[in-house]
């Protein structure tokens, strides 16, 4: 198929509440079955992975929150650098809650006309929403439609549900090409973004911290009101006894 569209039913889950990953991966790729640090497959795979990434403290240098999905395409010669969260070879992504729903979350993946769209329905409504779309996307057919998830020192489940794959009509069929040999790549890539570390304190943190301030700044002021006051009543009174 030289154009087609994926969709898939999924459930990520897991009892940690501050330290948990690290996410899965949907692959249309060269090699099939093949163990690695890239989210449980390959580094340096030829074709397009699709991350949706869960660790819930993000390395490098960006300021998204996690979860997150995200697409790179590879032609075997790109390091998936997993200090940096892949920023530096990411084609677009955007943030995704789709940890510890209480119902199953579905994605589609289209690729039609050199056009890379990836959507979610994420809260259950039958709607899909674009998460982010891509032009310039160059991949190549008979690749290995495929799965893959990783937990590290952490824990989570990655329970894939359902997958379904479909045919899509478009102009591409009519090009005079050997669409077997075509090269994966992608025209553009996303700009690197600046890093805001995860580290933030939690709402109620933040609530407390603000409280105690606004308390000891009370207390301040009526301190130094009463030791003004102090002040002034001891002169007055040395003014009585002088007079």
């Amino acid at each position: 198929m030289t154009d087609w569209e994926m969709q898939f039913q999924f459930h990520v889950h897991g009892t940690a509440k501050e330290l948990f990953g690290d996410g899965f991966a949907m692959w249309y790729a060269k090699d099939r079955n093949e163990l690695g640090p890239t989210f449980g497959s390959k580094d340096f795979f030829s074709g397009l992975a699709i991350f949706l990434d869960t660790y819930s403290n993000h390395n490098g240098p960006h300021n998204h929150v996690h979860p997150y999905i995200s697409a790179m395409v590879n032609n075997g010669t790109l390091h998936y650098d997993h200090d940096r969260d892949g920023t530096h070879t990411e084609l677009a992504g955007c943030e995704a809650q789709f940890r510890n729903r209480d119902h199953d979350v579905f994605v589609a993946v289209r690729y039609q006309n050199y056009k890379l769209t990836v959507s979610t329905d994420i809260d259950n409504q039958n709607v899909w929403k674009e998460c982010f779309s891509v032009s310039g996307v160059h991949l190549p057919t008979n690749y290995y439609f495929g799965f893959s998830a990783a937990t590290g020192d952490l824990a989570d489940n990655h329970d894939i549900i359902s997958v379904k794959v479909y045919q899509l009509d478009s102009e591409r069929s009519k090009e005079q090409i050997d669409h077997a040999q075509i090269v994966p790549r992608a025209e553009t890539f996303a700009e690197p973004r600046e890093h805001i570390h995860d580290e933030q304190p939690s709402r109620v943190w933040t609530f407390f911290k603000w409280f105690f301030i606004i308390i000891f700044i009370i207390v301040l002021v009526v301190a130094v009101v009463g030791a003004v006051y102090w002040v002034l009543t001891k002169q007055q009174r040395n003014k009585k006894r002088f007079y």
